[in-house]
């Protein structure tokens, strides 16, 4: 006969004992797992907590074990992935015993005198646990209200996911069964289903294992739009004992109790079943999937976030500029008076008047010059979004209530960017970065409104072709095909549980889009895909900040201007027309005539280069030379767990073997100019859209932060100095923050 221990039986906890050292196995070692199989142990856990909620709670005491385990064998690696599921596993259970919270809060406590990013990581989740603890279903009830808007008083915070895939890198063929995937939690869902899991979800956690779950799932479903009323009480109770400080538990109980017996009363549902619990699964979030071809759509979405704009509306609102709104910019209903103070009649400037104007005088006018304005209207430009997006949060106060929190500098939206590509999407994307950046500096509205976080799904639709490759020119013409995710190898060598449960997606999104666009007619959309972009959003609060290089590009000609460009990842620069000597092995013997005429022959272009050597102390100077190459690379260094040089790797490219190779320079700052009739193209980040033709110098250098750039153009109109006071401590430098599951320690 099957032994059973709290409900669960003990196959099912061999199980979840067996599925948490797997997960923590492919950790270890790189050798035993597949690249596809990283992440589905993790996911399969999940899925079971959602399928029998009884699971949950042991689940958490292995989970809690093994985390006591390997804080006590000094075992770092597995703390970070033990923390998310963990915490990933007590928002999703049904109740929570009081000692096993007890016993989660004090692990998280202690992990604390850990050094970063483990102290950092387990004291957010303490905080957690503590809140849950004393008001349980809590991080389950304001995750779903902040991801699905849902309207109350109480709790106005605003969440969206949006997920931007370059078409560069999804054949278009996928780009619709990708859609599909990542937005198949909306197809099903109405405005009562979260509301509803709320009330189920906190009204078990918080009376535990005395509430009838079947029954008052049961009730929820009778009651139909009247759940409206009990789904803001359930809220207001809730956040009246947040504002409390959890004081008064037992006016608390009895509030909920109260909840719970008007909603099983007003249905009239039996109690026929015993009390059990009913697992109430974390709703997906709205996710909203777009196809990224423009620059400033990042901006344009975030401020249709912000206005709180569905997909229906947004072309009545004349929030993109297209040519039919341009020609209705400009048409304007004219008014009958011309502006002038005699043409107006006495009634409209009166109020202006010292000496109250005759009455009689008044009505006279009016029936003798009946005045009548007709409305104008005139469409919002592009440029105009910002004061739209004012006016309408001024009036909602971005509540959907009242306006009063307006006069607050809280942050109520949250746009999670979800960037799905290869490294020449991430240049995209700080290029974006920086002129929101820059928009920003000039008017701190969005800004302090909107939390924008940065999120990377590594997908390549190249495979790796460097073991085949053996020609030298067919090596060269194919580097750019080689390695297109080396930020993400880099994110990943930082972070394992990144590179366990987001790097291995790259190969698999494709493969699951392809799956089902074959199978579109007879299959529903696969939900994998979008389970994980909501773990990978909802737990990954870390950023890795990556470098962003700015580089001034000069071109030929005395009328040609600068362009100013940034890159993340890669610089490629070549002399078009040039060709590597191919030399044979008589070319390389010293004295014969051969050897000499290559020695004697200048193959390649003579550059003047001007660099500053990184170093610890920056206390490096600028250096110059002149040499002979026919091409260079120039690839910022990746980023690491721990505080590191932030430089870039030089490679210069001869185009005459039997010269001696320049060695690698490592760079804060680097200039290159031709000093003959020649010109070079320039590759930003492996992007052959951002290929530059007819350049004649570079200035690559560390990317300033543009508020920092505008308040130094504002302290020149005050004769100020360069830096004064504590400005001269701070960073300068701008990065691309990208969101991970434990950062780099800073």
């Amino acid at each position: 006969m099957e032994k059973t221990a709290g409900g669960v039986s003990s196959d099912v906890e061999s199980s979840l004992y067996q599925r948490v050292h797997a997960m923590l196995r492919e950790l270890d070692t790189h050798a035993q797992v597949s690249a596809c199989n990283k992440g589905m142990l993790r996911w399969t856990l999940h899925k079971k907590v959602e399928i029998n909620p009884s699971t949950s709670i042991f689940l958490l005491r292995v989970l809690i074990k093994e985390l006591e385990k390997a804080e006590k064998i000094d075992c770092k690696i597995r703390i970070i992935p033990l923390l998310h599921t963990l915490a990933y596993v007590v928002i999703q259970s049904a109740y929570i015993p009081d000692e096993l919270c007890e016993r989660i809060y004090v692990c998280l406590k202690r992990l604390v005198t850990l050094p970063e990013p483990y102290s950092t990581v387990g004291l957010n989740y303490a905080k957690h646990m503590k809140i849950e603890q004393n008001i349980p279903g809590v991080l389950y009830q304001r995750r779903v209200i902040a991801e699905h808007s849902l309207k109350n008083e109480h709790y106005p915070l605003h969440e969206r996911v949006l997920v931007f895939a370059d078409p560069a890198v999804f054949p278009e063929t996928l780009l619709n069964a990708v859609r599909a995937d990542v937005e198949c939690g909306a197809l099903d869902w109405d405005t009562l289903t979260p509301q509803r899991r709320v009330i189920l979800h906190t009204l078990q956690a918080g009376l535990g294992k005395v509430c009838y779950g079947r029954q008052l799932k049961q009730a929820l479903e009778d009651l139909g739009e009247d759940m409206e009323k009990y789904f803001q009480d359930v809220v207001a109770t809730v956040e009246e004992r947040i504002m409390d400080g959890g004081s008064e538990c037992d006016q608390y109980n009895t509030r909920l109790q109260q909840l719970y017996d008007e909603i099983i009363c007003s249905a009239s549902t039996e109690q026929s079943c015993p009390a059990s619990l009913v697992g109430t699964p974390l709703p997906s979030p709205e996710v909203s999937f777009h196809v990224w071809t423009k620059e400033d759509e990042i901006w344009n979405e975030m401020i249709n976030f912000t206005l709180m704009l569905s997909s229906s509306n947004r072309n009545s609102a004349c929030l993109e500029e297209d040519k039919d709104t341009k020609h209705a910019s400009f048409i304007s209903t004219i008014s009958i008076d011309s502006g002038i103070e005699g043409d107006l009649p006495l009634n409209e400037f009166s109020f202006l008047m010292v000496e109250p104007s005759g009455g009689l005088e008044v009505q006279e006018q009016q029936k003798s010059l009946p005045f009548s304005r007709k409305p104008c209207v005139r469409w919002p430009k592009a440029g105009n979004r910002t004061t739209l997006m004012m006016d309408a949060i001024k009036e909602s106060g971005g509540t959907g209530g009242s306006g009063s929190s307006i006069l607050k500098d809280e942050r109520n939206f949250t746009a999670r960017v979800v960037i799905m590509g290869d490294d020449s999407t991430l240049g995209r994307l700080a290029k974006a970065y920086h002129s929101i950046r820059k928009k920003e500096m000039r008017n701190l509205f969005l800004t302090k409104r909107v939390n924008m976080e940065i999120y990377y799904i590594p997908v390549t639709s190249q495979t790796n072709t460097a073991s085949s490759v053996q020609d030298v020119s067919i090596q060269e013409n194919a580097t750019a095909d080689v390695d297109r995710l080396t930020v993400a190898a880099s994110l990943g060598g930082v972070d394992p549980w990144y590179d366990s449960n987001i790097n291995s997606l790259g190969a698999m999104i494709l493969k699951l889009a392809e799956t089902h666009s074959s199978v579109v007619g007879s299959s529903e959309p696969n939900s994998f895909l979008l389970d994980i972009i909501s773990y990978y959003t909802r737990t990954a609060q870390q950023p890795v900040h990556i470098p962003i290089y700015s580089v001034k590009i000069s071109f030929c000609g005395l009328d040609s201007k600068v362009v100013e460009e940034v890159f993340v990842c890669q610089l490629d620069m070549d002399f078009p027309g040039l060709k590597p000597l191919r030399v044979t092995f008589k070319d390389t013997i010293r004295g014969s005539v051969r050897y000499k005429n290559n020695m004697q022959d200048d193959y390649g272009v003579v550059v003047a280069v001007n660099y500053r050597k990184a170093s610890i102390s920056n206390r490096e100077v600028d250096r110059g030379m002149s040499l002979i190459m026919c091409g260079m690379s120039i690839r910022a260094s990746p980023p690491s767990g721990t505080k590191s040089l932030e430089s870039l790797s030089v490679d210069f490219r001869d185009a005459n073997p039997t010269r001696a190779p320049m060695p690698t320079l490592r760079v804060t700052n680097i200039s290159i100019r031709v000093l003959q009739e020649k010109t070079f193209t320039v590759c930003l980040d492996k992007d052959s859209c951002r290929t530059f033709k007819h350049v004649q110098s570079i200035e690559v250098s560390p990317c300033t932060d543009p508020g920092y750039s505008l308040q130094k153009n504002k302290s020149k109109h005050s004769l100020m100095e360069d830096d004064s006071g504590l400005s001269k401590f701070l960073s300068k430098t701008f990065s691309l923050p990208i969101n991970t599951f434990s950062g780099a320690s800073q």
